[in-house]
């Protein structure tokens, strides 16, 4: 059994589909929305084959730490699950308590964790935290920074380094026929993603509203920051070249990167946050759109040299970038193949729904061998 808010959105089903697809007898409990300071994402039904995905009620739902599910004890009690994956960090609520019900009625039990900043917790989550690391014999990092916070804090198990998440590459694919800007089009420039201070959308306005030649820049997504940049995007005098487009299903983000010819993630580290992995730059890239991403955190990793980086905060360093590939079409193409490439090679859903399926078998051996040892006499 897999408990994920994540998968309330329909395009992270097919991961699910995919293990389902490699023999795993899958039953996932989502909540019916979860809201944060990105908005409000109501569960979608889009991969559902080979696998039972249930709605089931959320308490505190938006309360990152304190959330929980409330029928969760009585769900495992009628499936009786051999494995609990609590999608979730190890401090949280909701985590401790899966975990605990699992281990109370002899299930195993896994969690994931993308936490990358080193953080000690004040009681109850510390305590939450320490628990679930005792009754969990294998863990899943989404990052390698991710897995060292873990060690530095105590855990001492197993753990896998897996992204949460890929991408279905025939559903994020490019665009068939030309991409290229042609005739007196602008260069189209995109960001998704939370409208958040993190996320360095300012510094994305102050770059455009330097380069030279014609431009455009669709602003996908929502947050408490919103009405700060359009003022910004005003005082800068690019107001009608910058265009806010609220959050849109999982299911039209592919159409939405296909319009682009320039993907941006300008995320920007601060003392209690900094880029987890940037899902929004493999989408782009499956659909064979060329990025650019700061050094803040995970982005590097994940854009290999596949795409242009600039330091984190520095507006002159991105605007650099963005004008080498607004000059350059011909390199703009080859970052876009070049990104489409990285991700077949290393973030397909399939390629993480093996990898996790994987990490379910090894968490499962040492019980499986305990059950089929020969018995011998006394």
């Amino acid at each position: 059994m897999m408990v994920s808010k994540a998968l309330v959105m329909g395009a992270y089903q097919r991961k699910a589909e995919e293990m389902a697809r490699l023999g795993v007898d899958l039953t996932v409990l989502v909540p019916p929305f979860w809201a944060d300071r990105r908005g409000r994402q109501p569960v979608e039904f889009q991969y559902v084959a080979g696998y039972r995905l249930k709605v089931v009620p959320l308490r505190f739902n938006g309360n990152f730490h304190l959330h929980f599910y409330p029928t969760l004890a009585r769900e495992l009690a009628a499936i009786r699950p051999q494995l609990l994956h609590m999608d979730e960090e190890p401090y949280n609520l909701a985590t401790w308590l899966g975990l605990r019900a699992a281990h109370r009625q002899g299930g195993v039990g896994t969690f994931f964790t993308w936490q990358n900043l080193y953080r000690r917790y004040p009681p109850p989550f510390r305590w939450f935290e320490q628990a679930n690391y005792r009754r969990t014999p294998a863990a899943i990092a989404g990052n390698q920074e991710a897995a060292e916070v873990l060690r530095r804090k105590g855990y001492q198990g197993a753990i896998s380094i897996i992204p949460q998440f890929g991408v279905d590459p025939e559903l994020f694919r490019p665009a068939p026929g030309p991409t290229q800007p042609t005739g007196n089009r602008p260069l189209r420039i995109g960001y998704a993603g939370g409208l958040l201070p993190e996320k360095g959308v300012d510094l994305l306005l102050h770059a455009c509203a330097g380069l030279r030649g014609a431009w455009e820049l669709f602003l996908v997504g929502e947050g408490h920051a919103q009405p700060g940049l359009q003022a910004l995007a005003r005082r800068l005098g690019i107001d009608g070249r910058v265009h806010f487009e609220s959050r849109l299903a999982s299911s039209a983000m592919p159409q939405y990167y296909r319009r682009l010819d320039l993907f941006v993630l300008p995320s920007r580290s601060t003392p209690t946050w900094k880029e987890q992995f940037g899902r929004v730059l493999i989408e782009a890239m499956a659909c064979g759109v060329a990025v650019i991403g700061s050094d803040c955190g995970e982005i590097p990793h994940v854009i290999g040299d596949a795409g242009l980086i600039f330091p984190e905060g520095d507006v002159a360093g991105l605007r650099d970038c963005l004008q080498t590939l607004l000059d350059a079409p011909q390199r703009r193409r080859e970052l876009a193949e070049a990104g489409r490439q990285r991700v077949l090679e290393r973030f397909t859903m399939a390629q993480i729904a093996a990898r996790t399926v994987a990490h379910y078998a090894a968490l499962l051996a040492p019980a499986r061998a305990s059950n089929e040892a020969p018995c011998t006499s006394p």
